[in-house]
This record gives structure tokens, C-alpha cells and sequence, in this order.
């Protein structure tokens, strides 16, 4: 199931991009030939009016093929005035930035409902679970709630780096406490209980712990609170893409960082099958923003480079040569193809062994 709900999920994706750059089209009075989802050869297909629909064999993306994207193509006389070159820029702008447009409402909306109906995910005071054989086991009970570690109160980070502070391996110097117990306050059935409890020290983290492990709640949020946080998660993954893409070319480990398609699609089904559908959801979000970002780098082929020569040709008058446009279409045509080879080849090493870091 869970693969049948990735693969659904990200054809859901690609056709509402596509649907956008669709609909627009329409919209505008551009004459549409054909809205495909996955790439050709099409496997089937049934026309409908001027349009055909149809379903690739190669799912890798979908597209929206209207009349007159090439200005050296031949049109029917009958429907040039409908080609796409032969449309005010605007109309051209309106018709290309819809589809990102729709991928980024796509991302707020999904992270709008999250926050709302879900919440967001925080680390709670109160103990989840206790590891055998640790300083904690014994003392400490899951359902407890941490009141205070030597002294300090407040959440769950404020007690982590209670235990952390002025404790090291070794013996006391410059200040460190080295194994000094902590003391560890819990609320237990609506009673206080005081514990010390020495921490260890684990070499391989570099951190002291004491051996437990906090819980997790769900707090939801309101609607402008939920609009609020949506856009603050939505602008740190759009500068997280835009500066990934950056460093992919300066710096190895960022390569190693980047997906490819299959990637993506494991990631997001290894989700659905460790934590649920809903969680996967949030990964979706965050794929549909990336596509929204990355086509909208201003370069052909790419819906930002169509963007980017409308906008040229506003501001200069008239129409660019088309021989401008292909020579500049070089440099989308590499960076499309660089990260798909570099994403593609880290999805087949990760297949292979490493993994995707889904736990």
C-alpha cells in the first residue's frame, strides 16, 4: 500500500503543476494540444475538444504541450493567433508562473492543515521510555513529568542542557563536575520525587546522559497561528533548496545531499510505511515546494527561464530572437541535467545500501 500511496501522491503533484499551466492557458485563449501526465511514448490517450489527455510510460513529469511554444514551429493558419509567441507577455507570464503557483498553494495548504488538525510535533517533559541498565532505570518511570534537573526548570531542551552543562568525561578540571549526580525532580501521580542520578558519559555522541528518553505531543495551533507558521516552514525550505542547488556545485557532502526522483518517491514511501500517511504528507509539502523553487530558476528550459525572456521582452519592446534564447537555454539544459545525474546517482547508491535515513 504504501507504495501504490507515494506513486499517488506524486502523480497528484505533477498534475496539479500541470493543471495550473492548463488551466491559465485556457484562461488566456491559448490553444492547448496536449496535457500528459508522465513522459511519452503515451500508453493511452482520448482527445477532447482541441485537447488530448493522455498517460506516459516514463514517470518522470508531466507536461502541457500548447501550440506555438516554438517560434519556428509551423501553425495552422486557423490557430496561430492563439500560439503562444504570439501572446502579449503578460499573458505568457500568467500562463508559466501558474504552475509553480499552484505547487506552492499546494505546499501551504497541506502544512496549513497539519498544523491545524494535526499540530506541531514538540518535545514533551514528560518521560516516554526508560533504557534498561542505565543510571535512570530504577528511579525514573515512564509517565513521569520532569520537573526540574538540578534546580532548573522549563522544557525539555532546558533540561537536556542542564544535565550537558559543567559535565565531562574525566576527572574534575577547569570546572567540570565530571560524573556530579543531578538531581532530578518528577511529578509522579500528583506527587513530587526527588532522584540523583549520576550521568554517564558516551564517548561515541560526546554527550553525559542520564538514559531516558522524552515524549513527543502534538500541539495544534489556530488559524492564523497555523497560516503564520506555514509560511515561516515554507521560506526556510525555499532557502534551504535555493541555497542546496548553490553548494552542489562547491561542495561534495551538498552532492551527496541531493535526491533525484526515485529518491524522492523512497523517502516519501518509507514515510508512509514507518509513520503513516499523514506524516508523509509533510513530505510531500516540502517536495512540492522544491519543485515550485527549483522550476522557477531563470533558465530554459525551465518555467522561470519562459518567465525570465517574457520579462526581457516587456522591457525591451520586442520579441527576442529566438536564437538568443536557445544559446542562453544551454545553461538550464546543464543544470537540469546535473542534478538529475547527481540525484539519480545518489538514489541508486542509497538504494543499494546506505539507505535514506528513514527510522
Amino acid at each position: 500500500m504504501s507504495y501504490f500511496l507515494a506513486f499517488a501522491g506524486f502523480a497528484v503533484l505533477i498534475v496539479l503543476h500541470e493543471l495550473g499551466h492548463f488551466a491559465a492557458a485556457k484562461a488566456v485563449g491559448m490553444r492547448v494540444e496536449r496535457f500528459a501526465l508522465f513522459f511519452p511514448p503515451l500508453i493511452a490517450k482520448v482527445k477532447r475538444g482541441e485537447t488530448e489527455y493522455g498517460i506516459g510510460c516514463i514517470p518522470l513529469g508531466g507536461y502541457v504541450r500548447i501550440t506555438g511554444m516554438n517560434p519556428s514551429e509551423e501553425i495552422p493558419p486557423d490557430v496561430a493567433h492563439r500560439a503562444y509567441y504570439r501572446q502579449a507577455p503578460w499573458k505568457r507570464i500568467v500562463v508559466i508562473a501558474a504552475g509553480p503557483l499552484v505547487n506552492i498553494i499546494v505546499a501551504f495548504l497541506i502544512l496549513w492543515a497539519l498544523f491545524v488538525f494535526k499540530g506541531v510535533q514538540e518535545i514533551s517533559p514528560n518521560v516516554d521510555r526508560v533504557n534498561t541498565g542505565s543510571p535512570a532505570a530504577g528511579k525514573l518511570i515512564a509517565g513521569d513529568r520532569v520537573v526540574s534537573v538540578d534546580g532548573r526548570t522549563g522544557g525539555a531542551e532546558q533540561f537536556s542542557n542542564a544535565v550537558k552543562t559543567h559535565r565531562c568525561e574525566g576527572r574534575a578540571t577547569n570546572g567540570c563536575k565530571a560524573t556530579t549526580p543531578a538531581r532530578i525532580v518528577v511529578d509522579r501521580d500528583g506527587a513530587q520525587k526527588a532522584f540523583s542520578i549520576t550521568p554517564v558519559y558516551d564517548a561515541q555522541t560526546e554527550r553525559t546522559r542520564l538514559g531516558f528518553t522524552f515524549g513527543i505531543q502534538s500541539n495544534k495551533e489556530g488559524i492564523l497561528e497555523a497560516s503564520s507558521s506555514s509560511v515561516s516552514g515554507m521560506w526556510r525550505v525555499s532557502k534551504a533548496t535555493v541555497s542546496s542547488i548553490g553548494r552542489i556545485f562547491t561542495s561534495s557532502e551538498a552532492r551527496k545531499e541531493v535526491s533525484g526522483v526515485v529518491g524522492s518517491y523512497e523517502v516519501t514511501r518509507q514515510t508512509i510505511s514507518t509513520f503513516g500517511f499523514v506524516d508523509a504528507l509533510n513530505i510531500l509539502a516540502i517536495i512540492s515546494l522544491s519543485l515550485a523553487i527549483v522550476n522557477l530558476f531563470p533558465f530554459l528550459p525551465l518555467d522561470g527561464g519562459h518567465i525570465f525572456w517574457a520579462l526581457a521582452e516587456k522591457l525591451r519592446g520586442r520579441a527576442i530572437p529566438f536564437d538568443w534564447m536557445e544559446k542562453a537555454s544551454v545553461v538550464g539544459f546543464m543544470l537540469v541535467i546535473a542534478l538529475f545525474a547527481i540525484g539519480l546517482t545518489n538514489d541508486i547508491g542509497r538504494l543499494r545500501g546506505e539507505g535514506f535515513g528513514v527510522r
